[in-house]
């Protein structure tokens, strides 16, 4: 191979990995939520003694400028008929003081789910799912861990305790890794999405349930940024 070719093969390489862009935005809450419901964990005494104050629900979190918390931010169209290897490691999902950690996380299609028992008392994990194969097991065993991964795509995949009612958890499962989940202030930033078109979509559990989420066109030609405004759920 002549060097004029490494050569142009070396720039093509440059410019794919310059047209990677990252997409930061905030997604903020319209409206005044209603308070968060007070969580009853009598039914099992373990569960309220790893708690210094009550728990609360977390339908939804946001700050006092509105920026809301736990919204699953992911491209919804535009990336068809291109294939991205699932992580090599794992993402976890843990049960700690009788709550799933994180409440909203995302994982490839294929990529090892974790699913840990951080407490000193009996979880059963039960996942319900539309596209993908319903598992349901128990956890009697503090620090005890189990894997899985899912075979279809699926946004969201509801995760549950039986044992305590109240424990509720939602895993985006997609076949690419260009997806963010909101922080505390709403904030979010999806890295290296090559330069397109696409839909970008922004979901939040309580808000969306079974219909679709907030979308926005856009076209990605460098670094920009993306906010969505979400409704309070009629």
């Amino acid at each position: 191979m002549n060097v004029n070719i490494l050569t142009l093969l070396a720039a093509a390489g440059v410019v794919s990995t310059l047209s990677a862009a990252d997409i930061t935005g905030k997604v903020v809450l319209k409206g005044t939520p209603p308070a968060e419901k007070t969580i009853d964990m009598a039914s099992d005494p373990k569960c309220g003694a790893m708690h210094n104050t009550p728990v609360t629900t977390r339908h939804y979190v946001a700050d006092k400028d509105g920026g809301l918390a736990n919204v699953f931010v992911y491209v919804k169209a535009g990336l068809e008929g291109k294939t991205f290897p699932a992580p090599a490691d794992a993402k976890l999902l843990d049960q700690m003081g009788c709550e799933y950690t994180p409440y909203v996380s995302g994982v490839m299609v294929d990529q090892k789910l974790k699913v840990k028992n951080s407490d000193p008392t009996l979880h059963n994990v039960h996942m319900m799912s539309k596209n993908n194969k319903e598992f349901n097991f128990a956890q009697p065993l503090k620090d005890q861990e189990n894997e899985k991964t899912f075979g279809a795509a699926e946004v969201m995949v509801k995760f549950k305790c039986d044992v305590h009612n109240w424990m509720f958890a939602y895993v985006g499962v997609l076949p690419h890794p260009f997806y963010a989940v909101t922080g505390k202030d709403g904030s979010f930033t999806i890295k290296g999405l090559p330069a397109g078109k696409y839909t970008l979509e922004a979901y939040h559990v309580k808000t969306h349930g079974v219909n679709p989420g907030v979308s926005k066109e856009i076209t990605v030609d460098g670094n920009q940024t993306v906010d969505f405004a979400i409704e309070l759920a009629k």
